[in-house]
């Protein structure tokens, strides 16, 4: 009886690193993985309970509906909405780079151009 008591700990621990490890790193709360997997390792038994506890994102499970239910092709758009949102937001953070280089780019020409007037250097054209 006292080895499946001594057991209990360690077997809570793999599942709780396990759990960590397997977890993407937006699902991990509070702490980033690699200071939960230390947690969990120096301190098993709390740190497991911690993990399960606070540092583990529990997602809404969406409800289990049938083939022609209505319920089943709003969650499909609505899980279509957040991808496209998500893609649409990544573009929108790429162009905004891209006019920011572009705009620094420019500058530098202009700075470039500004050097070569005060030295009497023909400007390219």
């Amino acid at each position: 009886m006292s080895i499946l008591l001594s057991a209990i700990p360690v077997l809570v621990m793999i599942a709780s690193l396990a759990d960590i490890i397997t977890r993407g790193e937006h699902e991990v709360k509070n702490l980033n993985r690699t200071f939960w997997i230390i947690i969990v390792i120096l301190l098993p038994l709390v740190g497991s309970l911690l993990w399960w506890a606070v540092g583990r994102e529990y997602r809404r499970s969406e409800p289990v509906v049938g083939f022609g239910d209505p319920h089943r092709t709003e969650a499909i758009e609505r899980r279509l909405a957040d991808r496209a949102a998500s893609t649409t937001e990544a573009e929108l953070a790429r162009l905004d780079a891209e006019i920011a280089q572009a705009e620094y780019e420019a500058r530098i020409r202009r700075l470039e151009d500004e050097l070569r007037r005060r030295r009497g250097e023909p400007t390219p054209s």
